[in-house]
């Protein structure tokens, strides 16, 4: 049984990528070619600047793969198999779900998990460690950040793994409803917590040393010996696009898989009746 949930959740979660490099393709390529296209003129003015101080310039890197290679090959591939791996494990907190939460039906649960899962992998580290286009962030963090990110995630998921099962146990005492916002009032106080205790991007050891103290790694604009600004800072607007299209991306993954997922489960959980045989010639 549990293969059959894993096969069906491999699945929806490759429909689910499918849908959601679709709207990547049309809404957020075009705001990562703009965060390319800010860092190459960035690279290109911050060269200058090293000229002009006497100092060599760095070189450019060469890229293995086009940007058309890159924005759709690249792009969709990674974002199907993506969608696929998290329809694997959807497909398994769904199942380790059953029965642990109460006399839901299938398709509410199915629909629940989905929610559980976009919340738990994306939506709540996303809040403490938001999505970047190209050109934000420093190459010598990439370790520290990722780190950082898939430890938000981790802490997202187990707080909300305990949440439930606190709201189970405070259930029988004070009743489905109640016992519901004391587990949702307990899930945000933890999460509340791990958000303020982990260390803001900007706060890095690499990052403080090399730029100064700041919130976030986004690029300030850049400055010539004088002070004068040469090349302005990130878009706050184009940063802004990015992130909201990452984040829609994520939630038609998550709400195809919950969707499509649903009458699935429904049907294995619950099978239709077989036809009752009768004799013949009566």
């Amino acid at each position: 049984m549990e293969r059959r949930f894993i096969v069906r959740g491999l699945l929806v979660g490759a429909i689910g990528g499918i849908l959601a490099f679709v709207f990547a393709r049309i809404f957020a390529e075009p705001q990562i070619q703009a965060a390319i296209d800010y860092e190459n003129g960035r690279d290109a003015a911050q060269a200058v600047l090293d000229r002009a101080a006497g100092l060599p310039a760095e070189a450019a890197d060469h890229e293995v793969f086009s940007r058309t290679i890159q924005g759709n090959v690249g792009i969709g591939a990674g974002m199907i198999l993506f969608g696929a791996a998290m329809g694997a494990l959807y497909a398994v907190a769904y199942v380790l779900a059953c029965g642990r939460t109460g006399n839901l039906r299938p398709r509410t649960l199915a629909l629940l998990v989905a929610l559980g899962g976009f919340l738990g992998s994306y939506l709540i580290p996303f809040v403490k460690y938001p999505a970047n286009p190209p050109s934000v962030g420093h190459a010598e963090t990439i370790r520290d950040r990722s780190g950082l990110y898939l430890l938000m995630v981790g802490v997202s998921i187990a707080v909300l793994v305990l949440a439930v099962w606190l709201g189970q146990r405070l259930k029988p005492r004070f009743g489905n409803w109640t016992a519901t916002l004391l587990a949702a009032l307990a899930c945000a106080v933890a999460l509340g917590v791990a958000i303020f205790a982990l260390p803001e991007l900007g706060h890095l050891h690499a990052n403080v040393a090399e730029y100064g103290r700041h919130p976030t790694e986004t690029p300030l604009p850049l400055r010539n010996a004088q002070g004068q600004i040469v090349y302005p800072g990130f878009p706050a607007d184009l940063l802004f696009s990015f992130r909201l299209y990452s984040v829609a991306a994520q939630a038609i993954l998550w709400t195809a898989m919950g969707l499509c997922f649903a009458p699935l489960a429904e049907r294995l959980l619950s099978p239709a009746p077989a036809a009752v045989r009768t004799p013949a010639g009566v």
